[in-house]
């Protein structure tokens, strides 16, 4: 009869919505379609006002972006572009990225105003130092990649030159990878985000990544060997370094950010992340 008069009995998720939490009001299907729909259309007039006040810095930009690759031309050589509309495409790359970057603040605002209603209170407070990592990691692998890796991998490909074969290289393939490393490396120096989410949500622990580290090392390695042209190990182990590093940054942070237990507990949830990737292919098998 008590419990009767007390009335059911609510779990502290509950109380959280009561109290104010944006999940209280939840919407259709169709709504949340409609407010995709309307991020969407304002993260790309976003971009293309970034992109109209980038064109106008274009030769800037440009300068800036083919300053590693003009330095490894020999003397007197100069880029070349072979199909007609092939420079223009150029400049419009080149002010797609400078739109980007300039509208990557307000883009990033759009992509929270459309998740936010569906995540509690708790779940937000790790939202900020998240997307800090991204952003600080993205910058650092932008500047790894164009005063390191690129500048790097010119060099090497300019040791070819020689008075019967001349190195002028063309413009499209250059940018491309050019865009390809910077993608590569912004990737790659997304691990501590991605650790950091990782150990919040209690998937991964310092313990685990601590266990795997050889494996992290070979495969350092390897993507080393691959985005490096030469077979000079001295090279290439200045390419893993940073990787290696990277990884072992995100050792410290998920020891910093992740639950604090007891060896059972550790030890249990060691197994948690391949428990879940079993599942998953399992799942897909079937």
């Amino acid at each position: 009869m008590a419990a009767a008069a007390t009335g059911p009995v609510k779990s502290p998720r509950d109380d959280e919505i009561e109290d104010g939490d944006p999940r209280e009001g939840r919407m259709g299907f169709l709504e949340h379609l409609d407010e995709l729909r309307t991020r969407i259309i304002r993260s790309c007039i976003a971009i293309a006002a970034g992109m109209a006040v980038a064109f106008f810095f274009v030769d800037r930009i440009a300068d800036f972006v083919l300053a590693p690759t003009i330095r490894a031309l020999p003397d007197g050589a100069t880029l070349v572009f072979l199909r007609p509309g092939e420079g223009f495409s150029f400049d419009l790359d080149i002010a797609l990225i400078g739109g980007l970057i300039l509208a990557a603040p307000f883009v990033t605002y759009q992509v929270w105003r459309f998740v936010a209603p569906g995540l509690y209170a708790r779940e937000k407070k790790f939202v900020v130092p998240i997307v800090l990592l991204a952003a600080v990691g993205t910058l650092a692998g932008a500047a790894f990649s164009h005063y390191v890796l690129y500048p790097a991998m010119m060099a090497f490909f300019r040791s070819f030159d020689s008075p019967r074969i001349r190195f002028t290289p063309r413009l499209e393939d250059t940018f491309d990878l050019y865009k390809n490393l910077l993608i590569g490396m912004v990737a790659v120096f997304q691990i501590p985000t991605l650790v950091f989410f990782l150990a919040k949500v209690r998937l991964v622990t310092a313990r685990f990544l601590w266990r795997q580290i050889k494996y992290a090392v070979l495969i350092s390695f390897i993507v080393a060997a691959v985005l490096t042209p030469s077979a000079d190990p001295w090279n290439q182990t200045m390419f893993a370094a940073p990787m290696i590093a990277l990884y072992v940054i995100s050792i410290g942070l998920a020891w910093l950010v992740g639950p604090k237990a007891d060896g059972a507990a550790a030890s249990r949830s060691d197994v948690k992340l391949p428990l879940v990737a079993a599942a998953t292919i399992l799942k897909f098998r079937r």
